[in-house]
């Protein structure tokens, strides 16, 4: 769509929608249930490695019992040959039981991902259009990292964590209820500090996710609309934009940075609380000889191994809320409900096109097109004309079923865009001029349209549309690796890669809109030459950049403030005293003289 068409949309972006709370949590149990044997093996291979790890202290403690008690240097080798042991068994268990819980979260992530980008494939374009890309590429990178990297590294050690915090107070109680309930001095700071982090974090890693998204955006829509920002002389403007989009992301996230500083500081508090407690516990339990030296050498190692689990699991809170942020909005979009398909679809009788009173509107109070008909015979190739905003693209995006009529109705053949059969080949295709070269072979940019296309009936299609001589000229012909980090294709050259896949898929209907405003004058006439060629055939439907599109198509529709103001053939049009087609032909053949 062109920018000034566009500007109602981008006024006020209509976002993907984030999952509740109740919506997130049955995507998780949809994902864990195939899981829960391994779940359940993983949890338990942790629970024993982390049981034989807790017999060190003890072991240690008894050390210092016999070094104390006077005993030989030969009574330690025991207990050393054991905590050897201990070690090469905690460790092994430990290996295996985090393969089993990484095995876990590698196969939910693959599979939520794979539902993300299934549905997120088969959003409309319209609602994707609204929300902006770059609120569909922030979950689909940033969002989808962030629940990785907890899946990958936090997830497996949070399981560890928990397991050894429950395991070492149970510990804790074995040599003596005193010390455990000294420890637990520590619960209550810690448990403030979660509570007063959970309130905060979320929120604000939310408001950052949503920022982050806007940023993309800005990015975005600046980077793709550079050479309209230079023309227009807005370069200031559009970088103050992303100065504000990005001064906006940065604040929030050094406010996540201040709010975890001080949320491990409390954490630091409770760690000195809770070690103070058991050193002063078991130094009167120690005087009063109700606990040897060594059982309270072993409360004390018993603590300051809480100290990482604990800090590992709160901590991760940390990146738990952050992930819970990204989650919603990857959930949002995984489980949106499907379309409903039609009861009986249709495939249409022929390729004619037929729009009846279509009107359509952005936003409520900004009207785009008023009640537009247009009839086109099958075969037949209609332009659309007018000035920037008229309304051109978004009536090519409403036949295209990019977006549906605020009012009004479309059929193809006979039937309505919406009740088209979906089984068969597609009945319309849209060309813009922005044409996304895919990275690989161009024999699979090219297959994209049609699969099962034989070598032959793509080097037939390239030849239709005047492009076999520069394929034949790549280094590797069809095998020739294209898009990004290959070979770069000139705009004229992506636009003619583009009719090529329109020619395999072979749609009734065929939309284009400006397909060939990014070549140049020279470009431009071989590209005419090339839409010409792929159109044969079919019904097309053409927004014309340049006027010589117009020229030869077999109608020209001239639109005006979202209405019909001028239908017939070119020469009739151009020789209508006064016309608006007769004024904008003018103009054009005017500034071809002087451009030549």
């Amino acid at each position: 769509m062109t920018g000034q068409e566009a500007t109602p949309m981008t006024a006020q972006r209509e976002l993907l929608p984030t999952a509740t709370g109740r919506q997130t949590v049955a995507a998780l149990r949809a994902l864990l249930r195939p899981r829960r044997r391994l779940a359940a093996a993983g949890l338990f291979v942790l629970t024993a490695a982390t049981a034989i790890g807790l017999a060190v202290a003890p072991l240690l403690g008894h050390v210092v019992d016999l070094v104390t008690g006077g005993a030989p240097a030969s009574a330690i080798t025991d207990p050393v040959v054991a905590l050897a042991v201990v070690a090469i068994a905690s460790g092994a268990a430990t290996a295996y039981g985090l393969t089993l819980i990484a095995r876990l979260g590698e196969g939910a992530l693959a599979e939520l991902r794979e539902r993300f980008l299934n549905r997120a494939l088969r959003l409309p374009l319209g609602q994707v259009e609204r929300a902006g890309s770059g609120d569909l590429t922030s979950r689909a990178g940033n969002d989808l990292n962030a629940v990785a990297s907890v899946v990958r590294s936090g997830l497996p050690e949070l399981a560890r964590s928990l397991l050894a915090i429950g395991l070492t107070m149970a510990g804790l109680a074995v040599l003596d209820w005193r010390f455990m309930l000294a420890a637990l001095l520590a619960a209550p700071v810690q448990l403030y500090t979660v509570w007063w982090y959970g309130g905060r974090a979320l929120p604000l890693y939310a408001r950052q996710r949503v920022a982050v998204g806007a940023q993309q955006q800005q990015l975005l829509e600046t980077i793709g609309g550079a050479p309209t920002v230079r023309a227009l002389r807005r370069r200031e403007q559009h970088l103050g934009l992303v100065t504000g989009r990005s001064q906006a992301a940065v604040d929030l996230t050094m406010r996540g940075v201040n709010l975890i500083t001080r949320f491990y500081a409390r954490l630091n508090l409770a760690e000195f609380i809770g070690l103070s407690a058991v050193l002063a516990t078991g130094f009167l339990l120690v005087r009063s000889g109700e606990v040897t030296l060594g059982a309270a050498t072993a409360a004390a190692l018993y603590f300051h191994n809480l100290f990482t689990p604990v800090n590992i699991a709160l901590g991760l809170i940390d990146d738990v809320q952050s992930a819970t942020a990204a989650l919603v909005r990857i959930v949002g979009v995984a489980e949106l409900p499907e379309p409903v398909a039609p009861p009986a679809p249709r495939t249409p009788a022929d390729a004619s096109l037929h729009a009846d009173a279509v009107s359509h509107a952005y936003t409520a109070d900004r009207p785009v097109l008023h009640e537009v008909t247009i009839a086109v015979p099958a075969g037949q190739r209609v332009a659309l004309v007018g000035a920037s905003g008229a309304g051109k693209s978004t009536l090519a995006g409403l036949v295209a079923g990019v977006h549906e009529p605020t009012s009004g109705s479309i059929r193809v053949g006979g039937v309505g865009i919406g009740d088209l059969d979906p089984s068969g080949r597609r009945a319309v295709a849209l060309i813009t001029q922005e044409v996304y070269v895919f990275a690989g072979t161009l024999a699979e940019d090219l297959r994209l349209a049609r699969p099962d296309a034989t070598d032959a009936d793509l080097t037939a299609a390239l030849d239709r549309v005047g492009a076999a001589e520069w394929a034949d000229a790549l280094p590797d012909g069809l095998s020739t690796v294209v898009g990004e980090g290959g070979h770069r294709l000139t705009a004229a050259q992506a636009q003619q890669l583009a009719l090529a896949r329109l020619v395999l898929a072979d749609p009734a209907v065929a939309v284009l809109d400006e397909a060939t405003a990014e070549a140049g004058s020279a470009g431009a006439r071989v590209l005419e030459a090339s839409v010409a060629a792929a159109l044969h055939g079919r019904t097309g439907l053409l927004v014309a950049h340049r006027l010589t599109q117009a020229a030869l198509a077999d109608r020209v529709i001239v639109l005006d403030e979202g209405r019909i103001v001028e239908s017939g053939s070119h020469d009739e049009l151009r020789d209508t005293p006064d016309g608006r087609y007769a004024e904008l032909w003018r103009a054009w053949s005017g500034r071809r003289d002087s451009d030549s």
